[in-house]
This record gives structure tokens, sequence and C-alpha cells, in this order.
């Protein structure tokens, strides 16, 4: 339980932060988004964070590979991940400290491992 505190206290004070802004916004999460994208300034954060969004989509993709998950076990994360970026790999680090050690391990294969590449 130690090692998924700091990321569930994340995970829960990020989530109901994020449902609480959703609630009280004066537009959608779309208009919002498309806000952001009509100057560079702002554009440039949007991108940045995608881009490390999809660096994290890739290592849960692969650390649930190495852990013997489908890639059904591992969409839901991403998708999440496509809509509110922090939220997604919160949750995955949180379900992946809260399961037993060795529940469905499966040796991926040629090797691969765990870390990006």
């Amino acid at each position: 339980m130690k090692k998924v505190l700091v990321p569930l206290i994340a995970l829960l004070t990020f989530s109901a932060f994020t449902l609480y802004v959703m609630a009280t916004a004066d537009q959608s999460l779309l208009q919002f988004g498309i806000q952001l994208l009509s100057r560079s300034d702002t554009a440039q954060v949007v991108f940045d964070l995608y881009i490390l969004a999809a660096l994290t989509c890739v290592w849960m993709y692969r650390d649930a590979r190495a852990r013997g998950k489908s890639f059904g076990y591992v969409l839901p994360f991403l998708l999440v991940t496509a809509v509110f970026v922090s939220i997604g790999p919160l949750l995955y680090i949180v379900t992946k400290g809260l399961s037993k050690p060795g529940a469905a391990v499966n040796t991926p294969p040629d090797g691969e491992t765990a870390s990006l590449r």
C-alpha cells in the first residue's frame, strides 16, 4: 500500500479538482481545447503535454505487455490518457500497485522488456 500512496493521493486530488472544474466551467472541454490551440503560446503547452502523454502510453502498453496483460487491459488507461492526460497514467500506476505480485505473468515475445526504448 505504501507503494501506491503518493500516486493514489495525486489521482484522487487531481480527479476531484478536474471534476470540480468541469462542473463549474463556462465552456465545454472541447471549446476549451479549441481556445487553447488558437494561440501559439498555449498550443505549444498542449503539444508538449500530448507528446508526454504519447510516451506514457507507450510505456503503459509495454509495461502491461511485459506483465502478461492484453491490449484490452491497457486500452481504458490509454483512452483516459487521451482525454484527461494525467489521470490515465496515475490510474494505471495505482491499479498496478494494488495488483497482486506475480498475477498473470507471461513472458513477452522476443524478450521485450517494459522499458521505453
